[in-house]
């Protein structure tokens, strides 16, 4: 089991940009594929992005490529997703999840997982 706490989330307009950050409390952190996912208020727990041990692979959902970026620094046992023109849309709450391979991280079951962050994007 690996212990996530997600922070960065807050209170932004249409537009703009947050980046949330997830700090991993194992020193194996290197050798776990990351992701995010998201729930907004009355719906399901949906995948947002994802990154490979190394960085070398990253996968997004449609609904965020070419906004979102997630990225790693595995000298600081974290994993950050940058969020840019953000829009009301992507209210919600933020979790981070690490699991074993890639290929699981974008499944909603399994793995460990943070406890959340919220994100709230006003129109």
């Amino acid at each position: 089991q690996v212990q996530l706490v997600e922070s960065g989330g807050g209170l932004v307009q249409a537009g703009g940009s947050l980046r949330l950050s997830c700090a991993a409390s194992r020193r194996t952190f290197s050798s776990y594929a990351m992701a995010w996912f998201r729930q907004a208020p009355g719906k399901e727990r949906e995948f947002v992005a994802a990154i490979r041990w190394n960085g070398g692979s990253t996968i997004y959902a449609d609904s965020v490529k070419g906004r979102f970026t997630i990225s790693r620094d595995n000298a600081k046992n974290t994993v950050y997703l940058q969020m840019n023109s953000l829009k009301p849309e992507d209210t919600a709450v933020y979790y981070c999840k690490a699991e074993r391979t890639l290929s699981q991280s974008v499944v909603l079951g399994g793995g460990s997982w943070g406890q959340g962050t919220q994100v709230t994007v006003s129109s």
